[in-house]
């Protein structure tokens, strides 16, 4: 299990079109992707939870992959956020 903290930078969360970036990422990889903010763990790899998260800009989260492909998907998850999410 890989896990690392990061900042949601694009100006509007992940509000439905950069959540479903997020998740189009997440499902390319075997690995199980969660994410943790405060007491809250969404599945990655489903829009509905994502958006459930409720995760605005500037919030912190923390990625958690667990799998054989767990280092690539961690890799491309802070990529996709660091790239602010297609906007």
């Amino acid at each position: 299990m890989v896990t690392q903290k990061t900042t949601i930078k694009n100006p509007t969360g992940l509000h439905l079109r950069p959540a479903g970036l997020f998740c189009k990422t997440a499902v390319q990889f075997k690995s199980k992707i969660t994410f943790q903010h405060k007491d809250t763990t969404a599945n990655a790899k489903s829009v509905l939870s994502v958006l459930g998260a409720c995760i605005k800009a500037g919030d912190e989260i923390e990625i958690i992959c667990e799998g054989e492909d767990e280092q690539k998907a961690l890799v491309a998850m802070l990529e996709i956020i660091e790239d602010g999410l297609g906007e």
